[in-house]
């Protein structure tokens, strides 16, 4: 079922391996939220061109810093103009390209080098496409992302707090950092209790079935908190088919020393599953055939 907006806002809904990006239109100025991955870069710049239809494009806020929601960022202010604002927490991570903490590195992803204008803390108030929003802090996937919410039309832009079939990865329970689960359960237990009518999703369509996608959230942490093991082995195909996405191909009999490749993926197995190599890479490859994510013809793979 589709979902009405207000005329002010336009989702720009983006395959993997890029996140949604927002535009939302105040007169003839335009604020954009996220700006997809960098490989998809000159898409996205033509993509906003054409819908910005001659407003000038005045601001590019993020939700959070992971490489699928940044990594446009500076071909997105190189072609525009606008300034760039991040939320509060990821001053010095930005400010200092730490690669690590930006999960470039580890998980073997890429984002253009740039550098922020201003930054935006929970509790901030911002007017975009004519609506007051909140900024309210939604930990758990990244734990500096920041949500973005109307109560006027009781809408969120929610990053990858929340998706219609449930949340982005525990990057800092798999990492050691912070008690994800707790804090993922605390944003879903928050976002609950706000009225909400409508979902703009880092990925996926916009919905309204809201009380729906929140059980399936729930139900999706009850699992991963009940075994962690089954919360690294999500994360494991995740990574693993994003990796195959960004190279757009792979060559099938590549398959296996392509996951022995990826550093997280060998860290996560050795840490949480204790799989041999080969089993690891097999198990992978038929789960994700079997899911219907894998495919393979002529000798090559590709994910869909």
């Amino acid at each position: 079922m589709s979902v009405q907006l207000p005329d002010s806002l336009l989702v720009l809904e983006r395959g993997w391996l890029s996140a949604n990006n927002i535009l939302c239109f105040d007169g003839d100025q335009a604020t954009l939220i996220d700006s997809g991955y960098v490989t998809h870069a000159a898409q996205t710049v033509a993509l906003v061109g054409e819908a910005l239809c001659g407003r000038r494009l005045d601001r590019l806020i993020n939700t959070h810093s992971h490489s699928d929601h940044i990594g446009g960022n500076a071909a997105v202010q190189a072609r525009f103009g606008c300034e760039i604002i991040v939320p509060a927490g990821l001053h010095a991570t930005i400010a200092k390209w730490d690669e690590e903490a930006l999960l470039l590195s580890p998980l073997g992803q890429q984002a253009a080098r740039f550098q922020h204008d201003r930054l935006i803390a929970a509790g901030s108030e911002l007017e975009m496409g004519g609506l007051n929003w909140q900024a309210i802090a939604v930990p758990g996937h990244d734990m500096e992302a920041l949500a973005y919410y109307n109560p006027e039309k009781r809408i969120l832009i929610s990053g990858d707090a929340l998706w219609e079939n449930g949340f982005g990865v525990i990057f800092p329970e798999l990492l050691g950092e912070a008690d994800g689960i707790t804090a993922t359960r605390a944003t879903l237990e928050m976002l609950a209790r706000l009225p909400i009518d409508i979902v703009i999703p880092g990925h996926g369509a916009p919905f309204a079935a809201v009380d729906a996608a929140l059980t399936r959230a729930f139900s999706r942490l009850d699992s991963f908190a009940a075994s962690l093991d089954k919360l690294a082995w999500h994360a494991i195909k995740v990574l693993v088919a994003f990796a195959i996405m960004e190279r757009q191909r792979l060559p099938a009999a590549d398959f296996d020393d392509f996951v022995l490749g990826l550093p997280f993926a060998v860290d996560l197995n050795q840490r949480y599953l204790g799989l041999p190599a080969d089993e690891l890479s097999q198990r992978l490859k038929l789960e994700l055939q079997r899911s219907g994510a894998l495919l393979q013809h002529d000798g090559f793979m590709t994910i869909r």
